[in-house]
């Protein structure tokens, strides 16, 4: 059972990049997949979670407007689009699940090596 994250890279402000979130072991049906970043020194922040059974979706606040998730249910994967890229959203961003709805940030296990996501000039 395991996520697999990709897609990020070196990126300046403005860019945009789409980061991949593969499961394999499963089936992502049934429940919340949600993207979490960490910053070096910071704690783990939530980012965007998607619930798979209606596509229904929430993000913080500080993303709202710039990034966008999606599930690809054939594909078993989780997109997240992140536009208008800024410096402070550089972080290695992860993927996690838990059963049910994303209602809040609680609950998602830590998982997976991350993809790292650098915003400069």
């Amino acid at each position: 059972l395991q996520f697999v994250e990709s897609g990020g890279g070196l990126v300046q402000p403005g860019g945009s990049l789409t980061l991949s979130c593969a499961a394999s072991g499963f089936t992502l049906r049934y429940y919340a997949i949600a993207w979490f970043r960490q910053a070096p020194g910071k704690e783990r922040e939530g980012v965007s979670c998607i619930t798979s059974t209606d596509n229904s979706t929430i993000s913080a606040d500080s993303v709202k407007g710039r990034f966008t998730i999606s599930i690809d249910n054939a594909k078993n994967t989780v997109y997240l689009q992140m536009t208008s890229l800024k410096p402070e959203d550089t972080a290695t961003y992860y993927c996690s699940r838990q059963p049910g709805r994303c209602r809040n940030w609680e609950g998602f296990p830590s998982w997976g090596q991350g993809t790292r996501v650098t915003v400069s000039s």
